[in-house]
């Protein structure tokens, strides 16, 4: 799998081996190739503390992603979520209240009860 990089962003966004056999699981009832699909990790603007997470199979990456492969997944980050996402790890949790991913970000100055959005 091929990791592209970009000039003055340095990413190092973890992928835990649950969360990585969570996306397999995802990406096989989404019948997409591994070869050519991802994981789309993202920041948007929003949620309760000024920023959410955002987690997405896609099916391709876009022209300006910034690829890295994590445990055979690849993972497709754009710049602008690159910034606030170095030193990241993502990981499924399961507990008695639900299942789902978590973000460990220590970029994250904040957040708020929910766990899905952050502030810097």
């Amino acid at each position: 799998m091929q990791t592209t990089e970009r000039p003055g962003i340095n990413l190092d966004l973890n992928l835990t081996e649950k969360a990585a056999e969570q996306v397999r699981v995802f990406m096989d009832a989404e019948s997409v190739s591994p070869e050519s699909a991802g994981l789309r990790v993202s920041v948007m603007p929003g949620g309760c503390s000024g920023f959410k997470y955002g987690l997405n199979i896609e099916e391709q990456a876009l022209e300006d992603d910034i690829i890295k492969d994590e445990r055979g997944i690849r993972l497709f980050i754009d710049a602008f979520s690159a910034q606030y996402l170095s030193g990241t790890t993502v990981d499924y949790v399961s507990t008695i209240n639900g299942n789902g991913f978590t973000f460990s970000n220590p970029n994250a100055t904040g957040g708020c009860g929910c766990g899905s959005s952050f502030s810097t």
